[in-house]
């Protein structure tokens, strides 16, 4: 695995790049230095390019993924600060302090318990009106509201998107089991471990689409384009690739490290085993 310092060097790339520089720039790189652009004949320079169209691909997967991660840490910090906010209570102050009036009008010609009485209807009267506002001023915060959640993706098993324009669109993780993407443009499209179990694929164009760890059993690939496509852990276990563009001559031009192909029916129509 590449680390970042490498990825921007290989795309030529400055640190901190963009999504969209990072893929312009990877578009650009493989343009330039496709297979199909070079003469058949030197077998030298066709096996560079294949190389570098590998490191392309490594690097631009790891940074998709790293500028996924920022922006999902991003959105998290953003979420727990207005979390935080919401939930620390209002500045404290102090309550009023209260004198009492040192000077009190005593008659001295009524009796002295009526006084009294006046007194204490007072004092009640005070420490009431008193302890309601320590009351109020005391009183707990509301509790807080429960952390906002990110909703999940849509389940999209059994889309109709034939002949659609996908191209560098962004699936992760994505439920897209028994989809008709026949015809489906997804050249540079984000798969990462999506679910197209049993999907139509056929000649769906997934020209350098990264499939990694994307389930697609039994899939119908008859006559799809592949090439440059990396299908490192994917599951294509009786999957159909019958005519599935993955090679140029006898150079497999697919990443399939780790994919479990048990059952597949291969591009000249043998059933891996």
């Amino acid at each position: 695995m590449l680390d970042l310092d490498t990825c921007y060097r290989v795309l030529e790339l400055e640190p901190g790049a963009t999504l969209e520089e990072v893929n312009r720039a990877y578009r650009d790189l493989v343009f330039i230095w496709h297979p199909d652009r070079i003469p058949k004949d030197n077998t030298r320079l066709i096996e560079k390019a294949q190389e570098k169209i590998k490191q392309f691909n490594e690097a631009r997967d790891q940074l998709r993924q790293h500028i996924a991660r920022q922006r999902t840490q991003s959105s998290h910090q953003a979420a727990s600060q207005r979390q935080a906010y919401r939930a620390s209570p209002p500045p404290h102050s102090p309550p009023p302090r209260y004198q009492s009036n040192p000077y009190t009008y005593r008659s001295y010609h009524g009796p002295h318990e009526p006084q009294q009485a006046t007194q204490h209807t007072y004092g009640q009267h005070h420490n009431h009106t008193y302890s309601t506002h320590q009351r109020q001023r005391t009183a707990a915060p509301p509790p807080p509201e429960p952390p906002r959640t990110t909703p999940p993706h849509k389940d999209m098993a059994g889309v109709n998107l034939q002949g659609a324009n996908l191209s560098e669109k962004d699936f992760e993780g994505r439920n897209l089991s028994h989809a008709n993407l026949s015809h489906a443009d997804l050249s540079d499209a984000f798969l990462h471990r999506v679910i197209l179990h049993r999907a139509n694929l056929r000649h769906a164009n997934l020209f350098r689409a990264n499939l990694l760890q994307a389930d697609l059993s039994y899939a119908d690939l008859q006559g799809a384009n592949l090439i440059g496509a990396d299908l490192s852990g994917a599951d294509l276990r009786g999957a159909d690739l019958r005519g599935a563009k993955m090679s140029q001559g006898n150079r497999l031009l697919v990443k399939l490290t780790g994919a479990r192909l048990t059952g597949a029916i291969m591009p000249d129509g043998h059933v891996h085993t």
